[in-house]
């Protein structure tokens, strides 16, 4: 698999696409890239985010204005891998939009785009049945949220279906950058590894050099995305280039 956690913490970069176009999250990626990124995750917006806070719902919003659309988020990641072999590629997405192309066909586009992994936000894992058999048919990871309030029964199921790595939400309730990490992180870290070797990634709230180094003493990977969503959002015009400067401060403090 091609996640590749050689630092500690590795990043895990998310942004929503076609905020504020396509060809500017392009611009932002490899950027990211560029400064450090291990793993993208290339969010499709969707009208009802529910998962998300208000940061990553007004980029949803500003995407869907000129009908930023699932099949475009997929040309978008042919595009990137095109430009960039070793980062791993994630699609995250609500299962609506995955629905309605099709599993089968997603699947199929979506390993042909280059895709590593997929992360369905709201796909539980009781119900993952047909979608994990159509990802594994075309060599996509299956990557599965596992939260602090998931019993160890759950998170035994979902470890033994997830690829690449398991996404380890710090705390309840919607994304956004927060000032503290919360201190149950470290112990669901610690419960997730009691049923596999596979990496995990913590995320929901890191925004600062110190949080996300800071994580980095218990897990492989730290997901970024409300503080990436933000700053674009802040940096008209130089969203690259913010985007870049932020990564470096976060991945130069980790190394």
């Amino acid at each position: 698999m091609p996640f590749h956690f050689d630092n500690k913490p590795s990043l895990v970069a998310y942004v929503t696409c076609g905020d504020p176009d396509l060809a500017t999250t392009r611009q932002v990626v490899l950027a990211a890239i560029d400064a450090g990124a291990s793993v993208i995750e290339l969010g499709v917006p969707f009208s009802d985010p529910l998962a998300d806070g208000p940061v990553i719902q007004r980029a949803s919003e500003r995407a869907l204005k000129h009908n930023t659309s699932l099949e475009q988020v997929l040309k978008l990641a042919a595009e990137i891998r095109e430009q960039s072999q070793s980062v791993g590629l994630i699609v995250f997405s609500y299962l609506n939009p995955i629905l309605r192309m099709g599993l089968e066909k997603f699947c199929r586009v979506a390993r042909h785009a280059g895709m590593d992994g997929v992360l369905l936000t709201d796909l539980p894992v009781e119900e993952s049945k047909e979608y994990l058999c159509e990802a594994r048919k075309n060599d996509l990871a299956t990557i599965f949220l596992a939260a602090p309030t998931s019993t160890d029964q759950r998170l035994k199921q979902i470890a033994q279906v997830s690829k690449g790595f398991i996404y380890a939400i710090s705390r309840t309730g919607v994304t956004g950058a927060r000032q503290q990490m919360p201190e149950d992180a470290s112990g669901l870290v610690k419960r997730i590894r009691r049923f596999t070797k596979l990496p995990v990634a913590v995320g929901f709230g890191i925004s600062t050099p110190e949080q996300f180094k800071s994580v980095g003493k218990f897990a492989e990977g730290a997901v970024v995305g409300s503080a990436i969503v933000q700053l674009i959002e802040q940096n008209q015009g130089r969203e690259a280039a913010a985007v870049a400067e932020f990564v470096r401060s976060l991945v130069a403090r980790s190394s």
